[in-house]
């Protein structure tokens, strides 16, 4: 190695350290840099997973929930028609379609269930296509004011398909029936199933049947009217912010919600999930540096006569001590870029790994049973990169501070006379 115009003279000799001339393979470097990287590597791979799973899930809950919702506080929306005309007026929201939603009981085969059902807006062709993507047998042509969509987990419990015919009950029946003394007969309402849909996020799946709007107005002695709008922002608008100006602009008993504000709780859980991650994945980082470390150790002791002829030359004791931070900087960045390109590699063809692993073990569906994603999702955070880069380099630098500051309290006739 030949040394550069104007390079320090300790860089020149850590860079020596690290990468000695002749045949000799510099196992201590390869070793601490290949810790490093795959520590790195581990990090970035795990962390981008998790988030992939976490902005996929947030997609489909934005989705199935809608950018926000609009409600009345004291009360149900008597002309909801006229109050989305006037939200669609704004530059921010792409549309707002009314909804109403409740609790209704399900009656197959004299077994009952008890699932939310919510009431869509058929008139409109974003809300039509959305649950359109979501099918997973029927179809949205046979849905009409008698027929109802069941989520994919609520069908599997009654075991029902498309064309079946199920008794539907809701609270209103209970209360006329109490209210005639039991003297009037409350009649079901028989509702065939015109198709199974499942939107990937689990909370939807498991106990929900959607309807036409019109029907739910029918079952709920609503009207015209709706319990509120889903609201559908544009590209590149906050929706915690915009559910505030709306609160603010449409003033009380009405209401804005955002979707992230109705799933705090769950999505509070998966962000604790990747942090949790995030912290125990780091110890491999942790236990690289440690393995840096002891080998500087070693090496301080190798080169005791070394540094004590340079001490005897002039070196400072900053000069010295230098000299082994540097070598574990230069491990620290060598090696958290390649743990970046290691685990961009791995990101890159995660399919085809995924798919071996799974043919291997023979689950090559359950991905998709379990998860609704027929891939593996990945989401880059540039914040979570910068956050591992600086953390990984920092490590590795504090690595080399015990060594170095052995090497700086080397007395220099001491260190001669060391064999």
């Amino acid at each position: 190695m030949i040394k550069a115009p104007g390079m320090p003279w300790y860089i020149y000799i850590a860079l020596r350290h690290l990468f000695p001339q002749g045949k000799r393979f510099p196992v201590f470097t390869f070793m601490s840099i290949a810790g490093v990287a795959l520590g790195v590597a581990v990090l970035i791979v795990v962390n981008s997973v998790f988030s992939g799973f976490g902005h996929e899930l947030r997609n489909k809950i934005a989705d199935a929930y809608g950018d926000l919702r609009v409600v009345n506080n004291q009360s149900y929306l008597y002309d909801p028609d006229s109050l989305a005309e006037s939200l669609e007026a704004s530059e921010k929201i792409e549309r707002a379609v009314p909804y109403a939603h409740g609790v209704v009981m399900l009656l197959y085969r004299n077994k009952p269930l008890y699932p939310l059902i919510e009431g869509v807006d058929v008139r409109s062709d974003a809300e039509l296509a959305k649950y359109e993507t979501y099918l997973i047998s029927g179809s949205m042509d046979d849905l009409d004011d008698d027929s109802i969509l069941l989520s994919v987990g609520f069908a599997s419990q009654l075991n029902l398909a498309p064309g079946d015919e199920v008794d539907v009950y809701t609270p209103l029946m209970g209360l006329r029936l109490k209210d005639s003394g039991g003297d009037e007969v409350v009649l079901p309402r028989l509702l065939r199933v015109a198709g199974i849909y499942q939107t990937g996020w689990q909370r939807a799946d498991e106990n929900t049947v959607i309807c036409t709007l019109r029907l739910m107005q029918d079952l709920y002695d609503l009207g015209e009217g709706a319990h509120g709008l889903r609201v559908e922002l544009k590209d590149g608008i906050d929706a915690d912010r915009a559910a505030v100006e709306i609160t603010e602009s449409l003033g009380r008993p009405f209401y804005a919600r955002s979707w992230m504000e109705s799933q705090a709780e769950f999505l509070s859980v998966l962000q604790f999930e990747k942090r949790m991650m995030f912290f125990l994945l780091f110890i491999i980082v942790i236990v690289a540096a440690f393995s840096i470390m002891s080998s500087l150790l070693i090496f301080v002791i190798r080169k005791t006569r070394e540094i004590g002829l340079f001490a005897a030359m002039g070196a400072t004791s900053r000069q010295v001590a230098g000299c082994f931070c540097f070598q574990g900087l230069i491990v620290g960045v060598t090696g958290t870029f390649t743990g970046f390109c290691l685990g961009f590699t791995l990101l890159e063809f995660r399919t085809q790994i995924t798919k071996a692993i799974s043919w291997s073990m023979g689950v090559s569906d359950s991905m998709k049973e379990i998860y609704a994603f027929s891939y593996l999702p990945v989401h880059v955070d540039p914040f979570d990169l910068i956050i591992i880069s600086v953390l990984s380099i920092l490590v590795a630098l504090l690595a080399g501070l015990v060594p170095a500051y052995r090497a700086s309290k080397l007395e220099p006739v001491e260190a001669l006379r060391s064999e």
